[in-house]
């Protein structure tokens, strides 16, 4: 990869829609929850979708592309819908509840199978390959990234399903809020740590393997000079 590859290539918070990407899709939510506590279910509903919209429209212009639209309006649809369907107001919820039990179980579907999806993902995103999982200590620590994932995504349905249970709308979204992006940047320390840790060793492998490959052909040449 040259240099002007390298600095092309955007980072992973970049890939998720950067600082502002993280803020935006959470103001649905807030959205939601203050209208519904002054106005009611409905007008929450179309409130919450409406800030989904703008905010897609607003991503679409700033990346060209209206896929972030699609994205920005896809899970609020989803969370209204059911608000509107069960005629209550921590219906809004119901889908990431059950999102996040789903993605904590694939998590953990993937180490048993040896395929970690923190390994998987990273290097889907940054085109690196599955070199990493020809070397144990990498799929390991792949494993332990992986793991803390799926603890999020676990820790998250334990607490808000409680919560849904409770009725409480405002403590939900607090959760859901307090409970997303900074459990996330846990969870992606723990997977730069892993990364770092597997590219050290395969770099260090790759050179080992060129500086055999360099001594074997010139023992080579040495027999026929």
């Amino acid at each position: 990869m040259t240099s002007t590859e390298s600095e092309k290539q955007p980072t992973l918070l970049e890939q998720m829609g950067g600082v502002s990407g993280l803020l935006f899709s959470s103001l649905p939510v807030v959205v939601f929850v203050l209208v519904n506590a002054f106005a009611g279910l409905m007008p929450a509903i179309w409130s919450a979708l409406g800030s989904a919209v703008v905010i897609g429209i607003v991503l679409a212009m700033r990346k060209g592309s209206v896929q972030p639209a699609v994205s920005a309006v896809f899970g609020v649809g989803i969370a209204a819908f059911i608000a509107y369907r069960t005629g209550d107001a921590k219906g809004f919820f119901l889908f990431g509840i059950w999102q996040s039990l789903v993605y904590a179980g694939v998590f953990v579907a993937s180490i048993l199978v040896r395929w970690p999806l923190a390994g998987v993902i990273w290097s889907f995103l940054n085109g690196q390959g599955t070199a990493w999982r020809k070397d144990r200590a990498s799929v390991r620590d792949y494993d332990i990234a992986t793991l803390v994932w799926a603890l999020v995504f676990g820790s998250r349905f334990v607490v808000q399903r409680w919560l849904y249970d409770e009725a409480s709308v405002g403590w939900l979204a607090a959760a859901k809020l307090a409970m997303g992006y900074p459990l996330m940047a846990v969870a992606l320390i723990v997977t730069v740590w892993a990364v770092r840790r597997s590219d050290k060793r395969l770099k260090a492998a790759q050179a080992k393997e060129e500086e055999e490959n360099r001594a074997a052909e010139a023992r080579l040449r040495s027999q026929y000079d």
